[in-house]
């Protein structure tokens, strides 16, 4: 797999999303993705626990600790690579967590407009 130029949303260079926990379609802690991403894995989001919750309640348990894939469940403040859409998602339905603009590649913006990124924006 080929990855795509690691650029963010602002045409900057994309900075790392989270090592600890790591993320990434790639698992190498940014945002980056690539034609096989088919979630585009691209939002670095900072979980919050309604996030969290909504994202349970959706069918896509991020809290809850999967030894056996060496994932230990994401909690308030950790920062993820979160799937474009569902980050739409979440915006449509009033949960949407803060976003690291730095760190959310491109093609994110394939499916979320700049201007409901910037809305979150954490910085």
């Amino acid at each position: 797999m080929r990855k795509d130029p690691s650029v963010n949303v602002n045409g900057g260079p994309l900075r790392p999303c989270s090592t600890k926990p790591l993320t990434g379609f790639f698992r190498d802690g940014s945002c980056n993705t690539c034609d096989q991403d088919r979630g585009s894995h691209t939002v670095c989001a900072v979980m919050t626990a309604e996030f969290l919750a909504f994202s349970k309640y959706v069918g896509n348990d991020l809290s809850t600790p999967r030894p056996e894939f060496g994932f230990t469940g994401l909690k308030d403040g950790d920062k993820w690579c979160l799937c474009a859409s569902r980050f739409l998602q979440a915006h449509d339905e009033g949960c949407a967590p803060l976003v690291d603009l730095e760190a959310t590649h491109q093609r994110a913006l394939e499916i979320v407009p700049i201007e409901v990124l910037e809305l979150y924006s954490a910085a």
